[in-house]
């Protein structure tokens, strides 16, 4: 996998040298396994990630989920493939829309992929918040009501939604304290062990990589 950003130059804005902020990367994650990709703010780890998830496209390289190249799929096919893969941000605080209600956050891939609508949409909004230990009765509450804990819970439960096989968690506790680290991250241990999910966990704290590791 590469990607690299082309550094414009001069009055006409010309394309100069270009940063290598991914560069011949090569890793696996089998079912139900975490792979912890560590390095300093950066070092592209987010890129990676981005890239995975097709938010920005790679340079060069190629992405391959049993079997099937993500890079080769069109819009329409690489929609139906999201449903496999999903992601956890980093912040927050920026990763949920402020004007919507949880509710409508955690249904609105249920709705985007047609998996459910009306009373059935409810219900499965009511499964996910409660899947990620929230109370389905704060459905139609905002997101600046609740902590950063309980935001990033919101966030699981919308990756949640369409049911992936592979999460991608970017830097998922950085921004949390300490304490709130911990919830998090037992909350996906546990969500593993239950769903069998694979994470591509992504963290510059070899201290937080360690922890499922002690639970």
């Amino acid at each position: 996998m590469k990607k690299h950003f082309p550094l414009r130059r001069g009055l006409f804005g010309r394309a100069g040298a270009h940063l290598r902020a991914v560069d011949g990367i090569d890793l696996e994650i089998g079912r139900g396994e975490t792979l912890a990709l560590v390095g300093e703010s950066g070092s592209g780890k987010t890129t990676l990630g981005r890239c995975i998830l097709r938010l920005i496209e790679p340079t060069g390289g190629s992405i391959l989920f049993d079997g099937v190249d993500l890079l080769s799929l069109d819009g329409r096919a690489m929609r139906r493939m999201r449903r496999n893969i999903q992601g956890v941000f980093q912040d927050p605080y920026a990763s949920l829309n402020p004007r919507m209600t949880i509710g409508s956050i955690v249904g609105e891939p249920l709705a985007i992929h047609g998996l459910a609508r009306g009373k059935e949409r409810e219900r499965r909004v009511a499964e996910l918040l409660s899947t990620v230990g929230l109370d389905p009765r704060w459905k139609d509450r905002y997101p600046h009501e609740f902590s950063g804990g309980q935001r990033q819970r919101i966030g699981l439960a919308r990756a949640l939604a369409v049911e992936p096989r592979l999460v991608v968690c970017d830097e998922p506790v950085s921004l949390l304290d300490v304490s709130v680290q911990a919830q998090v991250i037992n909350l996906l241990v546990e969500l593993q062990r239950r769903l069998g999910l694979s994470y591509l966990f992504i963290a510059h704290d070899l201290s937080v990589v360690r922890w499922p590791t002690r639970t």
